[in-house]
C-alpha cells in the first residue's frame, strides 16, 4: 500500500520562475493493482510518479508505505506504515533499490555494454554474489525471450528488444512495485500491445504497477484497475474498474 497525503511539489521556490508541478494530491494505491496516471503533457503525472517512487521529495505532504514494500527494510517498523518523506537519503536509496523497479520513457539503457550487464547494474550495490546475480539476470532475460541477446550491445537492439531489456532491468531486484513513465511513447501499436501483455503478466505475479501515460492503448486496456486523471498538477477525476 502507498498512501499519499496532501502532496505538493514546487520547483525553483522563491524565484521568479517558481512553478508548482503537483498540488493537493491525496491518493491511496493498493498492492497488486495496475494504476494509470493519465493526463496531457505538463499535467504533473511524471513528477508525481517520481515522488511515489522516492526519486524526488515533495515540498510538503506525507507518503506512507506498508506491506510488501517494507519487507526487509531494517528501519521499517514491523507491520506498521513507514512515513518516508522525512527519511535520510540513504534510506530512500534502499527503498528505491529494494521496493521499486523503474521503466523510463527513454529506457536509459547504457550503450557500449551488453544486455546482460545492463540488467545486472541495479543489483550491484545490493552486495549479491556475482554468480547468483548473473544467473538471476540470465533467467529473467530468458523469460522475455532474450537468451540470444545476452552478449549484444544495447545499440544493436530493436525498439521492442530494448523495451524488454528495460523491463528485465526493472525486475532484477524483485521489486514489489513497477513504475513506468510513458513506456509506450516511442513504440508502435504492436509493441505497445506487447508491453501491455507484459503488464498483465506482472499483475498476475502480484506486482503493483503504476504507469504515467496518455496512450489509449495503455489506459483503455482491460487489465487496468484504476485510471487517475491529472490536470495542472491536481487530480481531476478517477475511474475504478471492477
Amino acid at each position: 500500500m502507498i498512501e499519499l497525503t496532501d502532496i505538493k511539489k514546487v520547483f525553483n521556490a522563491g524565484r521568479p520562475n517558481e512553478f508548482t508541478a503537483v498540488e493537493e494530491v491525496s491518493l491511496s494505491l493498493d498492492s497488486g493493482k495496475v494504476t494509470v496516471l493519465k493526463g496531457p503533457s505538463g499535467s504533473g503525472k511524471t513528477t508525481l510518479l517520481g515522488i511515489i517512487g522516492c526519486m524526488a521529495r515533495p515540498t510538503s505532504g506525507r507518503i506512507h508505505l506498508t506491506g510488501p514494500l517494507m519487507q526487509g527494510m531494517a528501519f521499517a517498523p514491523k507491520g506498521a506504515p513507514a512515513e518516508v518523506t522525512s527519511l535520510p537519503e540513504r534510506f530512500l536509496t534502499e527503498i528505491r533499490r529494494r521496493a521499486f523497479g523503474f521503466i523510463f520513457q527513454q529506457f536509459n539503457l547504457i550503450r557500449g555494454i551488453t544486455v546482460l550487464e545492463n540488467v545486472m547494474l541495479p543489483a550491484y550495490p545490493m552486495g549479491d554474489d556475482f554468480k547468483s546475480l548473473r544467473e538471476r539476470a540470465t533467467r529473467i532475460l530468458k523469460d522475455f525471450n532474450l537468451s540470444g541477446k545476452l552478449s549484444s550491445r544495447i545499440e544493436w537492439l530493436s525498439g521492442g528488444e530494448a523495451q524488454r531489456v528495460a523491463i528485465s532491468r526493472a525486475l532484477i531486484n524483485d521489486p514489489a512495485v513497477i513504475i513506468a513513465d510513458e513506456p509506450t511513447a516511442h513504440l508502435d501499436t504492436k509493441l505497445s500491445a506487447e508491453f501491455m501483455d507484459i503488464v498483465k503478466r506482472l499483475k498476475g505475479e502480484g506486482k503493483t504497477v503504476i504507469i504515467a501515460s496518455h496512450d489509449p492503448i495503455v489506459f483503455d486496456s482491460p487489465i487496468i484497475d484504476r485510471v487517475v486523471e491529472m490536470r495542472d498538477g491536481r487530480i481531476s477525476g478517477e475511474h475504478i474498474r471492477s
